[in-house]
């Protein structure tokens, strides 16, 4: 059996939350099933490396570092959850590197590219000005879905103070001003 077969026997019954985390989720999922919460999600499993490839181009996913296979299988599993589990997505968003956008095209059917979400590592100079842009993001209404946002462990880590691996999810709360306080974190 390939492990996406496998995964995908995961989703039914009580082996589902083994395959999430277990009991301690639950009560994540039971908050996200409700709404209004900020789904920050690292992108899927990559090639081996960090960052991207010396002369890398933002247009051109070629040059950059991209899922793997297990990273992809990731990506379609945690959109078969959240469909399996209910889940209400209101808006997807994503960092414009090519592994966050397919991440969140095969997770979720596609993704709104965001500049607020960009790479931190790759662009430190950047933060003063993406996490204002994020806080402004975050600030608006999210009504009975969840804004699920695709992007990297730095700029995840400089967001909410948690550095996630990678196809890891931090699921938050907005509380005010763009503000955010984590409610936990799930590992597929």
């Amino acid at each position: 059996m390939s492990r996406l077969a496998l995964a995908r026997s995961l989703l039914f019954g009580a082996a589902l939350a083994t395959a999430f985390g277990a009991r301690a989720d639950e009560a994540l999922w039971d908050l996200l099933k409700k709404g209004g919460q900020v789904v920050l999600m690292r992108h899927a499993t990559t090639d081996p490396g960090v960052g991207d490839p010396p002369g890398f181009r933002i247009d051109d996913c070629s040059t950059q570092r991209n899922l793997s296979e297990e990273g992809r299988d990731e990506a379609r599993l945690i959109g078969e959850i959240f469909v399996q589990r209910g889940i209400p997505v209101a808006r997807v968003l994503s960092s414009r590197w090519c592994r966050c956008l397919e991440t969140a095209s095969l997770a979720f059917g596609g993704a709104e590219p965001s500049e607020a979400l960009g790479n931190l590592y790759t662009h430190p100079e950047r933060r003063d000005a993406q996490l204002a842009a994020f806080r402004k993001l975050v600030a608006r209404p999210l009504g009975r879905g969840n804004l699920v946002l695709v992007t990297h462990g730095e700029t995840i880590g400089a967001l909410v103070g948690v550095r996630p691996a990678q196809g890891e999810i931090v699921v938050a709360t907005p509380s005010g001003g763009g503000a955010l306080r984590v409610a936990g974190r799930m590992m597929p």
